[in-house]
């Protein structure tokens, strides 16, 4: 068995949708990155990257990269799953944290559950994506940012 943990974080800006496990969340303003800035994509792919020992998502789809300019990040999840099966990993369970002030995110978590879920060919049973706000401290609570982590477990 082996554990990974990944986090990401992007600044909030206004002209960018807020995609957030693959769903997008209507908000005011959107994640500033190359590829869709999917924070909690991109926390769980660099924890199932990190226990599998294959480096991370910088490694794989650097944002020099063209191809990846605007690119959804579940698309990115699913790459990241084939090489996880091309390595003989089978992933026991996800555990993701998004941190945000706003906006609230509960009424979008099944759908960003079964995103993620269907990208990895796994149930949704072994994807748990919870959110938080840190009571109006630090970048997140200033609304100037949205962060996630998250934890995997690969056998």
């Amino acid at each position: 068995m082996r554990i990974g943990m990944g986090y990401d974080v992007h600044r909030l800006t206004e002209g960018r949708d807020l995609i957030l496990g693959g769903v997008s969340v209507p908000f005011e303003k959107g994640l500033l990155g190359h590829s869709d800035a999917d924070v909690v994509v991109h926390a769980i792919m660099d924890a199932l990257l990190g226990a599998a020992a294959l480096g991370d998502i910088g490694q794989h789809f650097p944002d020099t990269d063209p191809q990846y300019k605007g690119i959804s990040s579940i698309l990115l999840l699913k790459h990241v799953g084939m090489l996880l099966q091309e390595h003989g990993f089978t992933i026991g369970n996800i555990d993701a944290t998004i941190i945000a002030q706003r906006p609230k995110l509960a009424p979008y978590r099944p759908a960003m559950v079964k995103n993620v879920a269907d990208a990895l060919g796994i149930s949704e049973d072994q994807v748990c994506i919870k959110a938080t706000t840190e009571e109006g401290l630090g970048f997140t609570g200033r609304q100037e940012g949205i962060a996630a982590q998250a934890i995997t477990l690969l056998v």
